[in-house]
Formats: structure tokens, C-alpha cells, sequence
């Protein structure tokens, strides 16, 4: 238990330093868009921290699972690089012993991802959905900049402001498209006025000189048109569109009893993530292996190239999947099937060298 403990320590501690750094600049990455949304006048400053947070969370499912496997290669590189394996093979710890504890480690996080990947991660994608969709029905006349679209997620909302001669100005010559399903509309106003009221989430707008065009998309409706001196607008009141259903922040036990593509896909990459991080976590011990006194990063940009080439297998089947291209079996299972292999094949590669180099000892033994 006492090398148990320390093999887990020595693999803890970068992976706590990894995983800090990963999720640090997936975080700021998260945060640029989400800061030109907000400066913009298309997202509440209020949200930009729990859409950060509920972003990261989304990618701890992946984020887990290379933060552990780069710390295992680094932790044993520097054992090897130390000639501490060499220690512990000479006091009879077994490389069986050894992955014992790389397992319980792995095993752990990966019950972490699936708790992760089967619940938290849909709710992390409904909720930041929900968030996003509430924020198109907020108009931030204020924060808006003159000669700059303004798209809303998915494309439903379009805003445009001609002139504007600063944040407190009235805006001149607006324009705003809004897709309503089965109509459209689209609201010409000459100026454009922020109301503010005390009390209130958002404010209210005035449109002087409005035109308002209803324009239908299919028969059995016809066009209309309204001019209006004034009208003033409620961004928060505004009926939004019901959110369009996504796989990703779909439940678990929907996934399962759905058949769509999409549905299969995602159903599948919530249930191989788990599995990934064992795996992963596995064929790291291999991978550091190096000679004593050789540097501890010696073997990183092998591990590097092996992770990045099975990562981009998985997202390869997984759009396959999505696509309908490849059927539910063999689905995206090929890939960890793949690196299961490749974990057996790094396992076996000393006794097969082993083998061949008795057997070509043996040869030459009895060659006259």
C-alpha cells in the first residue's frame, strides 16, 4: 500500500497542474467570445461568469482524461529518468503492481467522467442554451455599435444600427429582422431611444418613425405592413421561439430509447469517454517508459502525437455516426477498440522482443 500511495501522489500532483492549466485557458478561451457578446449589447455581463463555468464543466469530460494522461507520463518519466522503477523492480514490485495503481487512479476518474459525461454535461448544455436564449430577447441599445450586424444564435434576430454618434446618443436608421417560424418581420425605425427604468432587468426602447413588415413564407397568408410615429419596444417581454432541440443537452434516458444518428452519436461518446480515460490512463505506463537518466520529457512528444491521433479518430467516427455514414455497429466503438489494441500491443512489446531475441539466440546455438 506504501508504493500504492506513492505512485498515486507522484501521478496526483501533475495532473492537479495540468488539469489547473487546461481548464484555465479552455476558460479564457470561453471568455473571449463571451466578453464580445457582452460588449456588444447581445449577452448580460451578469451571465459571462456561469456561462464560463458551465462551458468548462462541459469540457472536463475531455479535459480529465489527457490531464491524466500527460501525468502519467510525466510522473513516470521522472521515476524512470531517476531510476526509481529500477528501485522498485530490484525490492520485487511487479510492473503488475505498478499498473494496479494506475488503474485504481484511472478507474476513479472514469466513474468522474461518466457521472460527468451521462449527467452533468447535458445539463451544463441545456442550461448555457437556455441562458444564450433568454439573452436574445435582451436589446442593449446602449452597448451597440453603429455599422455592425447583430446576429442572435441562431440566426432568428438581426440587428443593424446605420449612425450613432456615442453609447448615449440616439441610433438613426435601424433596421431588425426577426424569423417568427412561419413569418417574418422586419422594423425599419428613423431613431431608436433607450429607456431606462429603475427596478428593471433590461430597458425599454422607443422606435420613432417605424415601419413594421409582416412578410409570410407560405401561402394562405399575405403580407402587411404598419406605420407607426412611436412605438416602444419590451425586449424582456418579447415571446421567444421554443429552444431547438440539440443531442447534446438531451437526457441520458432519451438518448437511449432515440434512434436518430445524432442521438446514437451522442449516446455513444457519453458512454466511450469513461472508457477513454481508463485506457488512456493505461497505455501512459508504457509509453514513459525510458532508460535511467535519460530526460523525463523524453517521451512526451510521442505520447502527444499517440493521444492526438486517437482524438481526432474519435471525433472522426463520431461525425461519421452523426452523418449516418457509418451505422450504430460498429458506430464510434472502433476507435477505443483501436486503442485498446495499441494498449495491448505496448503491453506485450517487451515479451515479444524478448521472445524473438531468445529465439534468435537459439538459433544461432544450434546453426554449425
Amino acid at each position: 500500500m506504501i508504493i500504492t500511495r506513492y505512485l498515486i501522489g507522484e501521478i496526483a500532483r501533475p495532473l492537479v497542474v495540468t488539469l489547473a492549466i487546461l481548464a484555465t485557458l479552455f476558460g479564457s478561451y470561453s471568455a473571449a467570445g463571451f466578453l464580445a457578446d457582452a460588449v456588444n449589447g447581445l449577452l448580460p455581463t451578469e451571465a459571462i461568469a456561469i456561462l464560463i463555468g458551465l462551458k468548462v464543466l462541459i469540457a472536463l469530460e475531455v479535459l480529465i482524461p489527457i490531464s491524466l494522461y500527460i501525468a502519467v507520463v510525466l510522473a513516470f518519466g521522472r521515476l524512470n529518468s531517476d531510476s526509481e522503477m529500477t528501485a522498485m523492480f530490484a525490492l520485487r514490485v511487479t510492473p503488475a503492481r505498478v499498473m494496479a495503481a494506475v488503474v485504481m487512479l484511472a478507474g476513479t476518474l472514469a466513474v468522474l467522467v461518466a457521472g460527468l459525461s451521462l449527467f452533468a454535461r447535458p445539463w451544463a448544455y441545456r442550461t448555457t442554451h437556455e441562458t444564450i436564449h433568454r439573452a436574445e430577447g435582451l436589446l442593449n441599445m446602449r452597448a451597440m455599435e453603429a455599422g455592425t450586424f447583430y446576429i442572435g444564435e441562431n440566426g432568428d434576430r438581426v440587428i443593424h444600427l446605420t449612425h450613432r454618434d456615442n453609447p448615449d446618443a440616439p441610433a438613426r436608421d435601424i433596421f431588425v429582422r426577426l424569423n417568427r417560424g412561419d413569418h417574418t418581420e422586419v422594423i425599419y425605425a428613423r431613431l431608436a431611444y433607450q429607456m431606462h427604468k429603475p427596478g428593471e432587468e433590461g430597458s425599454n426602447v422607443y422606435l420613432a418613425g417605424a415601419r413594421i413588415y409582416d412578410l409570410a413564407k407560405g401561402p394562405g397568408r399575405g403580407d402587411r405592413m404598419l406605420s407607426v410615429d412611436g412605438i416602444v419596444l419590451n425586449p424582456n417581454n418579447q415571446a421567444l421561439d421554443p429552444l431547438q432541440y440539440k443531442s447534446a443537452s438531451a437526457s441520458t434516458g432519451h438518448l437511449l430509447t432515440s434512434r436518430a444518428p445524432e442521438d446514437v452519436a451522442e449516446l455513444q461518446w457519453r458512454f466511450s469517454n469513461p472508457i477513454s480515460t481508463l485506457l488512456l490512463g493505461m497505455l501512459a505506463v508504457p509509453l514513459s517508459r525510458s532508460r535511467p537518466r535519460q530526460n523525463r520529457y523524453a517521451r512526451m512528444g510521442t505520447a502527444i502525437l499517440v493521444y492526438s491521433g486517437y482524438y481526432l479518430l474519435s471525433m472522426t467516427a463520431r461525425t461519421w455516426v452523426q452523418h449516418g455514414t457509418v451505422p450504430p455497429l460498429p458506430g464510434l466503438w472502433w476507435a477505443p477498440s483501436l486503442l485498446a489494441l495499441t494498449l495491448a500491443a505496448a503491453l506485450l512489446a517487451p515479451d515479444i522482443r524478448i521472445w524473438f531475441a531468445r529465439r534468435a539466440h537459439a538459433l544461432q546455438s544450434v546453426s554449425p
